[in-house]
């Protein structure tokens, strides 16, 4: 019995595991780790990290100096427009028909040609007409001959009845046939004109000055009086109209403008509101509203020397109401939207910003009216006031100049919120409450 316990207690204490050896070496790696880990802590925070002497702990270095470019508010002529969109309407269109029916036999003009009035622009054939005049002029040179017959038959009649030679019946009758003939003569006359105007129609010109279509018809055809299409359309291109609408509620000033003899200036401009087509003035307005839409129907004329109105074309109008003279103006760009409503960055002089609340007006190309908030000569930041807060330091840079700034042949829109730069305008800012501290 004891060899045998022996013998269970060997086999036990031989089943019992022993401390495998990779279990030590993952104890050393994680300990190297550490050890590698605070080292590198240290260097961070040691060396870099380390507060000087001079400042106490927990102290924020400064931010530095937001870079911006700033302008001066300044004090010009401000024009208060109404914009909307017209259509070129020309002062005459004329399609042109033949008077007459018969033979085309000649087009003397080139589709797309400009004419002047009174050209010549085709003919038919006259031959038709200049026989009927013939025959006519014929019939009138007979009745003419029977006419003057008949007045002398007549004089002899008149001394034979004073004469108590012939009764009086005979001298009326003979009286009577004059006034026949002097009927026939002058019917004759009528057809004879009626042939000769025939004969004018041969040729077809043109009623007004302008610019000829496509041709609607060829050479050789018969063209009638009734035809719909007609030979060729002429549109005058000078002078040319615009009709466009405006609200009715802006009717009282217009009209009081118009009463008071003022000629309102009206500018065409292109689908983008970049460029100036065409100038002209307020020539006359619609006599009721549109009581689908609330407007009336303006009508402005431009000279249009250079054909740079089309007919039919969709337009810009800009109608000039009124000037506003000597009001403060800052870029478009400087104006920033927040909580509390418009407001500019104003520089001061010790390069640092403060917030100043300012009312605005109307816009005019790059720039906009500021009524109240700023005097003339005032530094307002027109870029990099997305950085901004009140009172943060800013560092002065030149403006950049890029393509199609700073042209002012090149007249912007109305109401345009893209300042200098491309910077976001009026209600692209963030406000005093919504910026990120410095």
């Amino acid at each position: 019995m004891t060899i045998q316990s022996n013998q269970e207690e060997t086999r036990s204490a031989a089943a019992e595991p022993t401390p495998k050896p990779r279990r030590r070496w993952l104890t050393v790696f994680l300990a190297v780790i550490l050890v590698v880990g605070l080292y590198l802590l240290y260097g961070h925070y040691g060396k870099k990290g380390a507060v000087p002497a001079d400042k106490p702990a927990g102290t924020k270095a400064a931010a530095p100096p937001a870079p911006v470019t700033m302008q001066a508010a300044r004090k010009t002529d401000v024009g208060v427009y109404l914009t909307e969109l017209g259509n070129v309407t020309p002062v005459a269109t004329v399609t042109i028909h033949s008077r007459i029916d018969g033979q085309l036999m000649n087009v003397y003009f080139k589709e797309g040609q400009l004419v002047k009035r009174g050209d010549l622009l085709a003919t038919l054939d006259p031959r038709p007409f200049q026989a009927q005049l013939t025959q006519y002029e014929g019939q009138l040179i007979r009745d003419r001959e029977f006419l003057s017959n008949a007045r002398l038959d007549l004089h002899r009649y008149q001394q034979l009845w004073k004469q108590d030679s012939i009764p009086r019946q005979q001298l009326d009758t003979q009286e009577s046939l004059v006034h026949q003939y002097e009927g026939a003569v002058k019917a004759d006359q009528g057809q004879v004109d009626t042939a000769k105007v025939n004969l004018m129609y041969c040729r077809i010109t043109s009623p007004v000055s302008g610019r000829v279509g496509l041709r609607q018809i060829d050479p050789g055809n018969i063209v009638h009086a009734a035809d719909t299409n007609g030979l060729v359309i002429v549109t005058q291109l000078q002078p040319m109209t615009v009709i466009f609408p405006v609200p009715e509620d802006n009717l009282p000033e217009v009209l009081g403008r118009l009463k008071a003899g003022t000629r309102l200036a009206v500018d065409a401009l292109d689908r983008e509101q970049k460029q100036r087509l065409a100038g002209g003035i307020l020539q006359s307005v619609d006599n009721q509203v549109d009581p689908t839409t609330g407007t009336v129907k303006f009508k402005a004329v431009f000279p249009n020397n250079d054909n740079a109105l089309f007919p039919q074309q969709f337009v810009n109008v800009r109608l000039l109401v009124k000037t506003l003279h000597d009001s403060i103006v800052v870029p478009v760009s400087a104006i920033q939207r927040g909580s509390q409503g418009a407001f500019v960055y104003l520089v001061k002089p010790d390069k640092t910003v403060a917030v100043r609340p300012v009312t605005v007006g109307v816009t005019q190309q790059d720039d906009i009216a500021v009524t109240s908030g700023l005097n003339t000569g005032d530094m307002v930041v027109v870029e990099g006031a997305e950085r901004l807060k009140d009172g943060s330091r800013v560092e002065v840079k030149e403006a950049s100049r890029k393509r199609g700034q700073g042209d002012p042949k090149t007249p912007a829109a109305p109401g345009d919120t893209k300042g200098p730069g491309g910077q976001k305008g009026p209600g692209g800012q963030k406000g005093p409450g919504q910026q990120k501290a410095q």
